[in-house]
């Protein structure tokens, strides 16, 4: 039957009793399948994670420049990992960097959420933000 329509016999699940098999053209099916994969890859985003660096003792300006750019990242969909590094005897004070780190959750509570909350390692402080 499919010689006669000038098609292709392809066997559908081979593992059934009895095999189901479809009279299809297949070069024009492998064709569709192809062309359906390459536009599922072109509209799937792949999430980056952007970081931003930033000290206990940061100047209001620098601190808004930051902001603008960890909102810029938001609106593209990645991720922000911010990384809060101490120098020196900034150590002995570190309640400087857990009220800018809860700062800096308040700017963002609207547009991101905590993904992985604020935990040492070592001299930094790391807390990473998604995209809502």
């Amino acid at each position: 039957m499919a010689m006669e329509a000038g098609m292709d016999l392809v066997e559908i699940s081979p593992n059934t009793n009895p095999p189901v098999c479809k009279i299809m053209d297949y070069g024009k099916y492998k064709y569709s399948a192809q062309k359906k994969a390459a536009e599922a890859r072109k509209k799937q985003k792949v999430v980056e994670i952007k970081e931003i660096k930033l000290r206990p003792m940061i100047d209001d300006h620098d601190y808004d420049v930051k902001m603008r750019a960890m909102l810029r990242f938001f609106e593209e969909g990645d991720k922000v990992k911010i990384t809060l590094r101490y120098r020196g005897r900034e150590m002995a004070h570190q309640e400087i960097g857990t009220k800018l780190l809860d700062k800096v959750k308040a700017a963002v509570a609207d547009v991101a959420k905590v993904e992985q909350d604020a935990r040492f390692e070592g001299r930094q402080v790391v807390m990473v933000l998604a995209p809502r």
